[in-house]
């Protein structure tokens, strides 16, 4: 009787063993910067450019995006932060969404975390220039060169 109740305790701990391997849990991070120039009137764009760095090699991002909401105004906004949750660069690329609402007349500055679709997680914070009202839905795509 002993012996099914071990056979099925080592099945059960190769289970769990088995999810901790998972690729998520081997997830690593690195540092990203960019910039993004946002202007609009009822709908928005932002468009920029910026870098990641992951195992001590930079790679290139494009930045893109849209906003539909009460967007009034332009303004520049500069990123440094962390990304986290990724296995190699690819990861980075695909669309954050957020929403928001804020003012910017002159500068101000600011924190934001977003996930995309592959669970890359960013956390950044911002330092914001230009005049800019906004009470909107943000889409954000990122792609690595």
């Amino acid at each position: 009787m002993r012996m099914p109740r071990l056979r099925a305790a080592l099945v059960a701990l190769c289970a769990v063993a088995g999810v901790a391997a998972t690729p998520s849990a081997l997830a690593d991070g690195g540092s990203i910067s960019f910039k993004v120039v946002k202007a609009g009137f009822v709908i928005g764009g932002s468009a920029g450019s910026g870098t990641l760095n992951f195992h001590g090699r930079n790679y290139h991002l494009a930045i893109g995006g849209l906003s539909y909401g009460f967007t009034f105004g332009g303004s520049v906004i500069n990123f440094h932060g962390t990304v986290g949750n990724i296995s190699r660069p690819s990861d980075v690329a695909g669309v954050y969404a957020a929403g928001g609402v804020g003012a910017a007349v002159g500068g101000g500055a600011g924190a934001i975390v977003l996930t995309n679709q592959k669970g890359a997680v960013l956390s950044l914070t911002g330092h914001q220039a230009g005049l800019i009202v906004a009470a909107d839905l943000n889409g954000l795509a990122i792609t690595v060169d």
